[in-house]
């Protein structure tokens, strides 16, 4: 009966430990520089500006996009920030992403030559 116990009291401390410390975060889970590559919206060289300057973030080492893709690939630290978190970000400067809109009056402030076929999305 006594061996029970042990057993039983160590498969429980077990359990506890790694319930406890066995989880982490998303943003823990991946270890050193990650590329990815979303679409966002914008017609032209401002754009571009815009969109390259507002991803100068804490945790993004990079960020470019490209006029003709439409494509942002960003190289970042996956512990500081999210893919989720650029997209907020770039589609409250005015330029929609795959997962967000922008605001609408955001949208109508961007000059004219800014201005891209919202009805696609």
């Amino acid at each position: 009966m006594k061996i029970f116990k042990i057993f039983t009291a160590s498969l429980i401390a077990l359990v506890i430990s790694t319930c406890a410390f066995g989880q982490t975060t998303t943003k823990e889970n991946v270890k050193g520089p990650k590329t990815d590559t979303f679409k966002v919206n914008g017609e032209c060289g401002m754009c571009k500006t815009r969109i390259e300057k507002g991803l100068k973030m804490d945790g993004i080492a990079k960020a470019e996009w490209d006029q003709k893709s439409k494509m942002a690939v960003v190289t970042y630290d996956p512990s500081k920030i999210t893919v989720d978190e650029m997209k907020k970000k770039v589609a409250s400067l005015g330029h929609d992403t795959d997962n967000y809109k922008s605001p609408d009056d955001v949208y109508s402030k961007l000059p004219d030559c800014c201005h891209y076929d919202r009805t696609k999305l």
